[in-house]
């Protein structure tokens, strides 16, 4: 099992998390049996995650391909020091898009379009 990570929100809450094992390089350690205490608040960690979406939004909602709806889907993880990271997946990254078009009023009805 991951690790325990505890965040503190900026309002000063605790937030406790099943962390990711960290490889190589310093850790976060606990003292004792509690969970590591995590070097950045809980909105800082998703602060990438929150950039990587808005970079996805802007590359979706460009104008080329206009979709009625974006939906994005990432898989994260959090680590005591890196923060949240977006996880892997079955493959070898973890997002997931869906776009989505509202058929319009002409759409709606082919043989009207015809008619008219």
């Amino acid at each position: 099992m991951d690790a325990l990570v505890e965040f503190k929100t900026e309002d000063g809450a605790l937030v406790v998390v099943e962390g990711v094992d960290e490889d190589a390089g310093a850790r976060m350690v606990s003292r004792g049996d509690g969970p590591a205490q995590a070097a950045r608040t809980f909105e800082n960690a998703l602060g990438g995650v929150r950039a990587a979406a808005e970079s996805a939004l802007r590359v979706f909602r460009d104008g080329t391909l206009r979709p009625d709806s974006v939906e994005l889907e990432f898989g994260v993880k959090l680590s005591a020091e890196a923060g949240a990271v977006i996880a892997k997946g079955a493959a070898e990254g973890h997002l997931l898009v869906k776009l989505s078009w509202s058929p319009g009023p002409a759409d709606a009805d082919p043989e009207a379009a015809d008619r008219s």
